[in-house]
């Protein structure tokens, strides 16, 4: 008999030690809110059904009916056949029948690989179509209307020229009733061509969507050739007035290639195959560039080991100093936000938020585990998250931990698939444009990890294996990786998956930020005197018809160890 004292057993999330209150039907497993909110995100799992677990008993698969006996449903499928069968499918009985939903799940991870890899390219393609589409529909109501006054012009221009001609032959050429009777008719022809004229004129200023090429097409292939030949062997009109050079006059009017946007012909970024410097300046007051991150194409904050971070242009004079940055750190400290404001770790170990007027600090995190000490910061363009590189205080075990915009803590990831540490100091931090995140470490690698936290994998440096003494790190909008390298004073670059393909040298590389307006990479160099060299290394290129883009920009390098003049 059970009493009051008797424990009640409650589901746990599979994920968590939370109570649970969402099932997954696909996996299948048990979700808390916040499990269940991260599992619809992920992109391996945005297809799942998750339904409410007091469903989970109710939850019905949806059944297909069978195409010859309407009566029934699909329960089994014929492999030889590559058929699915209900009951009454008697023929295929003998085949050897297995369970639909075995198929079905190992169909759809035998194409797993394909839905991931489109999703991820779509990240990037699909920003840089929609942003300049956007821009052209605001302006092409105002382009295409100059063009619309035009053709009304040229209209009433044809018609005033028929109208001359018709004149000109009934009052000076001929004069017998019944060559007046044969040029009404040909006049009468041509106004009920003029008027079909003027109504696919209407539909083309009704029209929300403008496509004057499309429009001219239409009015081509819609209207018939007229040819108003008058009866006479000494005078023909056939040659002096027809559709085909009304049609002419109204094709002189040319949309050039900005209006008129294809996706056969959207523009692409891709890589050159040497980097450009298009700008070197000298920084005064620091002491080395160990950080930079950019604000606008021409100012930045830039950083040094013992400090100073200032607020400078491309002139390197400073123009705005944060005075309480903390002490003890020497990598990735500050990071800024979409609304140009500056995100920095104090001497206090709290992470505070300088606003864009520079006159109002605030405290976007307060340090409340004194265990532990934030190393590195980065903003994250794509969800507005606050990624935060975390050691702690008394060995050298790290971890990485995710804010939302309110400052609350969503996200920790600190062991590997199997339970070990990941991370032992995190010097700088980034997400990648497939929501990877990128940690430059003291372990001497760069740790990647997916954005639910799974390891990928850890880059030691190329050839495969050697030492790596990696500092500043950054991602570019191709997702590729760029990371300072101590020992070889360069900067290399890998794609999203951690494959070594090309390397840039210059003097002593130790600050990196990648402009996403203008895609170039910012470098910061030098130990008592500060220099920064601004890297042009993409360029914009047209994707013609029957090519398709290759990822990570495999088209304009190999994996060799090509370097960048």
């Amino acid at each position: 008999m059970e009493t009051a004292s008797t424990p009640c057993k409650v589901h746990q999330c599979s994920k968590c030690p939370r109570d649970t209150e969402y099932y997954c039907v696909a996996c299948p497993c048990d979700l808390c809110p916040q499990c269940k909110e991260n599992h619809v995100k992920d992109l391996k799992t945005i297809d799942h059904d998750v339904v409410s677990y007091r469903d989970k008993i109710n939850y019905i698969p949806t059944q297909e009916i069978c195409v010859r006996h309407p009566s029934h449903v699909y329960i089994k499928y014929c492999e030889p056949c590559e058929l699915p069968v209900c009951y009454h499918c008697s023929e295929h009985r003998s085949h050897g029948l297995i369970n639909l939903q075995i198929v079905y799940q190992r169909e759809r991870q035998q194409h797993r690989g394909t839905i991931h890899t489109i999703r991820s390219e779509a990240l990037f393609y699909r920003p840089v179509l929609l942003s300049r589409i956007k821009t052209d529909f605001k302006t092409c109501r105002t382009e295409f209307s100059l063009y619309q006054s035009e053709m009304l012009t040229k209209a009433k221009t044809i018609k005033h020229l028929i109208d001359y001609i018709e004149y000109y032959f009934l009052c000076n050429v001929f004069c017998d009733l019944d060559f007046k009777h044969r040029c009404l008719k040909q006049k009468k022809t041509m106004i009920i061509h003029i008027v079909s004229l003027q109504r696919y004129i209407h539909i083309y200023e009704q029209r929300r969507v403008i496509r004057p090429l499309q429009f001219l097409s239409s009015i081509k292939t819609a209207l018939p050739q007229i040819h108003p030949t008058l009866h006479t062997t000494q005078l023909s009109m056939a040659e002096s007035l027809n559709m085909k050079g009304v049609m002419e006059s109204l094709s002189a009017i040319h949309v050039s290639d900005r209006e008129n946007r294809r996706v056969n012909k959207k523009c692409l970024l891709k890589l050159t195959s040497s980097a450009e410097v298009h700008q070197s300046f000298t920084v005064t007051g620091v002491c080395g560039c160990s950080h930079i991150s950019c604000v606008t194409s021409d100012r930045v904050w830039v950083s040094d080991d013992k400090n100073n971070l200032i607020l400078t242009d491309t002139t390197g004079v400073p123009l705005h100093r944060v005075k309480d940055l903390c002490s003890d750190l020497y990598g990735g400290s500050h990071t800024v936000n979409s609304e140009s404001e500056l995100i920095y770790i104090d001497r206090k170990y709290n992470i505070n938020k300088l606003a864009k007027d520079m006159k109002t600090t605030t405290t976007f995190i307060e340090k409340t585990d004194y265990t532990w000490e934030p190393r590195c910061v980065y903003w994250s363009p794509s969800t507005g998250d606050l990624l935060v590189g975390m050691r702690y205080k008394y060995t050298r075990i790290g971890k990485v931990t995710r804010y939302n915009q309110s400052g609350q803590l969503t996200q920790t990831i600190q062991n590997n698939n199997t339970g070990r540490e990941l991370y032992r100091i995190p010097y700088y931090i980034t997400e990648n444009n497939n929501g990877n995140v990128v940690v430059s470490d003291l372990c001497g690698a760069v740790v990647v990890t997916e954005r639910g936290g799974r390891h990928r994998f850890s880059y030691k440096g190329h050839p495969s294996g050697s030492r790596l003494q990696p500092r500043a790190i950054c991602t570019d909008a191709l997702s590729h990786i760029l990371v300072c390298d101590y020992k070889t004073k360069t900067i290399q670059m890998l794609n999203k998956d951690g494959q070594f393909l090309s390397r840039l040298t210059t003097h002593a590389p130790r600050g990196l930020s990648y402009d996403v307006n203008t895609h170039r990479l910012w470098v910061g160099s030098g130990w008592v005197k500060s220099r920064v060299r601004v890297y042009r290394f993409f360029r914009q290129d047209s994707l013609k018809d029957g090519h398709r883009p290759r990822p990570d920009g495999e088209a304009m390098f190999s994996a060799s160890a090509v370097e960048w003049r």
